[in-house]
């Protein structure tokens, strides 16, 4: 799978980073870890606001790492097309470009959606 191959090239520069900028990189994490908590939004409902998100925003590694979380975390796979379609509306047609990406992680990750 592509999204993860890239992924995991991610995870061993993230590492590189947290090593060079250290004190960045840990003040980064503790903001990803409070941001992603449960509190008045669960943590599945921030992680399908970050699918939306990445989409939008044109992020493939966002995508990858966002799509995955939500699903570990009990998202459904409508729910995470359903992220996806607020995306596209707020984010015309490069959004939709970058919604196949999502997709194919989707399908990736949960064997779904395969062609026949």
């Amino acid at each position: 799978m592509e999204a993860q191959k890239n992924s995991e090239g991610l995870s061993a520069y993230l590492e590189k980073l947290a090593q060079e900028l250290p004190e960045v990189m840990k003040s980064f994490h503790q903001l990803h870890e409070a941001v992603f908590s449960d509190a008045a939004l669960s943590a599945k409902q921030k992680e399908l606001i970050a699918v939306g998100i990445a989409v939008a925003i044109r992020c493939s590694y966002c995508i990858a790492n966002h799509v995955t979380k939500a699903l570990q975390i009990g998202a459904t796979r409508k729910e995470i097309l359903e992220a996806v379609s607020v995306a596209i509306a707020m984010g015309g047609g490069p959004a939709v470009a970058y919604a196949t990406e999502a997709l194919k992680v989707l399908n990736a990750l949960t064997g779904e959606g395969k062609e026949k």
